[in-house]
């Protein structure tokens, strides 16, 4: 069977229960592909009429919401234990580096963190758990986690979504530099909001400077 005749027989409520599940498991603080499987997601329904982009945008968003949540919650009880645990388990991803340097953005910008979080790879599976530890006021995490997990999951699903669109009318016409273009107007439309994101995961406290609580810090 041809691929694209393959892909037309998934079913479109596995496709938006995969998504939810994957990146609700990476937010709660599991490092899984969730943008990898968004990404794919949002081309898969461009070339597949039963897959709705809304539908699949609102699911991502849901479990981006519920997983950071759920990741807060666990982070709030267990501490930095936790911390110390999950570096045990995923030493790559929960390594002290990792923390400390989350912990460092957290300290300086507070709810930003986990607003523009959502666009950095590591901030997004440290978000939730690290919020809780450092005991971030709930309104505040829900505040940053409902506004940065529509954004991030519903703008991703609108520009890849797009752009396939877009690829498969230009590749009819001109082949593949249709779709090297295509993706080049993607990749500079995600690359605004990812270089704001990048400076919260370099940014550094003053030297000398006593850490700042997060639920002081300035929105």
């Amino acid at each position: 069977m041809h691929v694209q005749e393959w892909l037309e027989t998934v079913p479109a409520v596995s496709i938006y229960a995969l998504v939810g599940l994957v990146i609700g498991l990476e937010s709660l603080g599991i490092p899984l592909p969730g943008e990898i499987i968004l990404v794919s997601s949002a081309l898969l329904a461009s070339q597949h009429g039963g897959i709705d982009p809304v539908i699949l945008g609102a699911c991502a968003s849901a479990g981006a919401i519920i997983g950071d949540s759920i990741g807060y919650a666990i982070g709030r009880k267990g501490g930095r234990p936790l911390l110390a645990w999950l570096g045990g388990k995923f030493p790559r991803h929960f390594s002290e580096a990792h923390i400390a340097t989350a912990e460092r953005s957290f300290e300086k910008w507070g709810m930003w963190a986990v607003f523009f979080g959502r666009f950095v790879a590591l901030l997004r599976i440290f978000a939730g758990p690290l919020a809780g530890v450092l005991r971030m006021p709930y309104w505040k995490f829900l505040i940053a986690n409902v506004f940065g997990g529509i954004l991030w999951a519903g703008g991703t699903t609108a520009v890849i979504y797009y752009v396939g669109v877009v690829a498969e009318a230009w590749l009819k016409r001109f082949s593949w530099v249709g779709l090297v273009l295509a993706v080049l107007i993607g990749l500079t439309s995600m690359l605004v909001l990812k270089r704001k994101a990048k400076k919260v995961q370099v940014a550094q406290p003053e030297s000398g400077a006593e850490p700042v609580p997060v639920g002081d810090s300035a929105p």
